[in-house]
């Protein structure tokens, strides 16, 4: 198993959704509705990639690693072990939900999975932003006291971006995406979110969205206050680096090459702006997302200039 891994991508319906993954990818999304999110890469029992070339195509991630795990994922790999990123395209065309996912060290006590994620703004329209942490000096007591009387916005640390700027939101950290926004998360593989604020929307069925308050209590790092965005850059370097992964910006003029190596690690290389040629059988466009399993080599060649993000330190 040693050539790139492509999946289909599963849509979802969300409220705050639109039509951007259309208009900004070209993509073919289902005829109606918002669509808030495009799971890129995804192993879990309720969702499950599927690949779609060479030999691969028609098979899960599930049942290519229960085959291939040593070529896919390195020696050590249990082949029983679900992959351990998700990549998703957010298309947030209205605010978010205020939410929180739980740390490691309490995620098991409420039922949940810890969730580090990182958000590449890969396109926002003038004037839209992020919410990640506390504004400084708010407190527990001012939190839920302004949960009460609805100005739970004062409390929240809330700041402009533009494209290519990103953040590395940790399990913990309280935060919302501005309405907007087209982002890039990569993500613990993980599905747990609970809602302390939802600026009284109501869902898709007319109904207020579920609350979940006391876990988000229970979960929120009340000593994280105004964390700062990694700004764009024209150059190549990190842009986040934590224990569940790490994620490099890399930019590449027209004609240059990337070359990855056999035997290193597993990555995921997606592709934010251009258009990569892999020989004379595969072409990566702005919004594909792979995975480079650990045998492959590869020798990618930039056919216009490219923004690219690896995500890689996630494999052990």
């Amino acid at each position: 198993m040693k050539e790139i891994l492509r999946f289909n991508p599963i849509y979802q319906d969300r409220v705050w959704g639109g039509r951007a993954l259309s208009t900004s990818l070209g993509r073919e999304l289902p005829a109606e509705g918002p669509i808030g999110e495009s799971w890129e890469i995804v192993d879990r029992p309720e969702a499950q990639s599927v690949a779609t070339t060479g030999k691969t195509a028609g098979k899960s991630i599930r049942e290519l690693i229960a085959a291939h795990a040593a070529d896919i994922m390195g020696p050590a790999w249990p082949a029983d072990k679900p992959f351990p990123i998700l990549v998703k395209w957010l298309d947030c065309r209205e605010r978010l939900s205020l939410q929180v996912h739980p740390p490691a060290s309490i995620a098991p006590e409420l039922g949940g999975e810890p969730k580090t994620e990182t958000w590449f703004i890969a396109d926002t329209q003038p004037g839209a932003s992020l919410i990640v942490g506390l504004k400084r000096g708010v407190t527990r007591d001012q939190f839920e006291a302004a949960i009460k009387d609805n100005t739970l916005e004062n409390c929240v640390h809330r700041f402009p971006v533009a494209e290519g700027d990103s953040i590395l939101v940790r399990s913990g950290q309280v935060h919302a995406i501005d309405g907007g926004n087209l982002i890039l998360e990569i993500q613990q593989n993980s599905d747990t979110t609970y809602r302390v604020y939802d600026w009284a929307r109501v869902g898709l069925d007319g109904k207020p969205r579920k609350l979940h308050i006391e876990e988000s209590l229970k979960s929120i790092k009340w000593d994280d206050f105004e964390p700062s965005p990694v700004r764009s850059a024209p150059t190549s370097g990190v842009i986040a680096d934590c224990a569940e992964f790490r994620i490099r910006r890399v930019v590449l003029d027209r004609g240059e090459t990337l070359p990855i190596a056999a035997g290193e690690q597993p990555r995921i290389l997606s592709v934010v702006t251009g258009k990569l040629a892999l020989g004379r059988t595969h072409h990566l466009e702005r919004g594909d997302n792979v995975v480079l399993p650990y045998a492959g080599e590869f020798n990618f060649k930039a056919e216009d200039p490219c923004l690219l993000l690896i995500t890689e330190n996630f494999a052990g």
